[in-house]
């Protein structure tokens, strides 16, 4: 049985994916294909039922996969991960501009493949 929710979070509109898509380019010199699905998500920490969020989800050459959850009608929140067991993020827990939380998600991810690299120390 689906959860049931006080929120109705709405899909992610052409103009949303237009961002992603085209920070991804920005980015990757090229277009990178993009998933669209679903997540089952606490809107909030004292919720006690799972919302489902709009998501978006998309690889990078180098195996980390990134994901952008819609949780609010301007709300957004990320994450990246190379093993599904060990999530990452930018620090920030939501924003309200898709443009940002897309740009703090590559840095984010960019920042921490040249620390594992040794090319910035270790915060």
């Amino acid at each position: 049985m689906p959860p049931t929710s006080q929120h109705s979070i709405p899909d992610l509109t052409d103009t949303e994916l237009w961002v992603i898509r085209t920070t991804l380019k920005e980015r990757y010199g090229r277009e990178l294909e993009v998933q669209l699905g679903d997540a089952d998500v606490r809107i909030s920490p004292a919720d006690r039922e799972l919302t489902p969020c709009p998501v978006v989800a998309w690889q990078s050459d180098d195996g980390c996969t990134f994901v952008i959850f819609k949780t609010g009608e301007r709300n957004y929140r990320c994450q990246f991960f190379y093993k599904p067991y060990r999530q990452m993020g930018t620090g920030n827990p939501e924003y309200d501009d898709l443009a940002e939380c897309a740009v703090g998600l590559l840095q984010a991810q960019a920042d921490f493949a040249a620390e594992q690299r040794g090319d910035l120390p270790g915060r």
